[in-house]
């Protein structure tokens, strides 16, 4: 889609791109979303499409902010680096640690390069998983979907800390500042409409949402 497009250098993703769910009304919903916002009114593109259930609008754009935090996160992997980015940090006051409740139980400490990876994993095996992303019609979403994806969410808003953290000059001096910001807008827009991400995991880019968030 044209708004979210970017420059021929850095058409690479962190991994593959992945499709919205295909059996349930997914497709229809994702021409909604690139219909809206190619319109480029994203308070109108977040919201609920009359009719629509809202388990399925979570999740195609789901799978659509993944998409988005990969490429984006793709154009700096040559960047953000074991050596540069030790650490998966937001700032000096923000450092996030991995644990996925099943292969890692307790939280380590591990570099910003590896935390990426370790939660793209993690965010593929769920999308992957019949039982949580429903690939067919008919078949119900879990009674514990949304808690799922509020976690999808908030670990993908860590990625966006830091890059604006970490890498926003690099994104400047590559001319991907207003895609990222658009990106952003979008997320966070997307993320409080429904209310997927508590306040206090939002502290690291308070100010940036909060303009975000003003009445225009």
């Amino acid at each position: 889609m044209s708004l979210f497009g970017l420059g021929s250098r850095n058409q690479k993703t962190f991994r593959p791109k992945k499709s919205a769910p295909s059996g349930s009304k997914g497709a229809q919903l994702q021409k909604h979303i690139d219909a809206t916002l190619g319109s480029g009114n994203l308070r109108e593109a977040v919201r609920l499409p009359p009719g629509e259930d809202i388990n399925e609008w979570l999740a195609v754009n789901t799978v659509d902010f993944f998409n988005q935090v990969n490429i984006l996160y793709g154009t700096l992997t040559e960047f953000c680096t074991l050596v540069n980015c030790p650490t998966m940090s937001a700032g000096p006051k923000y450092e996030y640690r991995w644990a996925d409740g099943v292969n890692i139980k307790k939280p380590i400490e591990v570099s910003a390069p590896k935390y990426v990876e370790y939660l793209m994993d993690w965010i593929e095996v769920q999308l992957d998983e019949e039982s949580i992303f429903p690939q067919r019609l008919g078949v119900p979403f879990p009674s514990n979907f949304q808690d799922v994806v509020k976690t999808i969410f908030k670990r993908l808003f860590r990625v966006y800390a830091h890059i604006y953290h970490s890498h926003f000059q690099k994104i400047v001096s590559l001319k991907e500042e207003a895609h990222l910001n658009t990106c952003f807008k979008h997320f966070v827009l997307f993320t409080c409409e429904f209310r997927l991400i508590e306040k206090g995991e939002l502290a690291p880019l308070q100010d940036l949402v909060e303009s975000i968030l003003q009445p225009k």
